[in-house]
């Protein structure tokens, strides 16, 4: 059984086990998760919102993008102006759940996973940044995000 719960893992589809620390199921296809966390729809809006609050997705702090109300934008990431032209839904998706899959040195957050953190805050020990929900509101605002 234990082999065989291995052999699952290593195809890129995250178990039951994990969803107990209030993470979604989900399964990498290549570079994407295609299927939404938990079905859920996002709302663009919201996302917008997690986006540029600096006391939750913190994103400005590395990222720049189309927010000119937004001083002080960063620039150790890409710009966000584009994303959903430069990557698909899918792809935005597992960014950010876990961008270190696509990129090992990225220096992004795993906003929703737990396993393997060394670098956590006592208060996120445990669970993730974002929930199901604030990622797909995320992956939908940016992929809203065209140049």
């Amino acid at each position: 059984m234990r082999l065989v719960l291995a052999l699952l893992a290593s195809a890129g589809s995250f178990w039951p086990a994990e969803a107990q620390n209030g993470l979604a199921p989900f399964e990498i296809v290549g570079d994407a998760i295609a299927a939404p966390l938990h079905g859920l729809s996002g709302d663009p809006v919201r996302g917008r919102q997690i986006v540029i609050t600096r006391q939750k997705g913190l994103c400005l702090l590395c990222h720049s993008g189309p927010f000119p109300e937004e001083r002080f934008q960063g620039n150790l990431a890409p710009s966000l102006a584009g994303a959903g032209s430069r990557s698909t839904e899918g792809q935005l998706r597992l960014k950010m759940v876990d961008s270190s899959r696509m990129n090992p040195s990225s220096l992004m957050p795993a906003y929703h996973r737990t396993d393997g953190l060394v670098q956590s805050s006592r208060a996120f020990a445990g669970k993730p940044i974002f929930t199901a929900q604030e990622i797909e509101d995320v992956v939908a605002f940016l992929k809203e995000l065209k140049e």
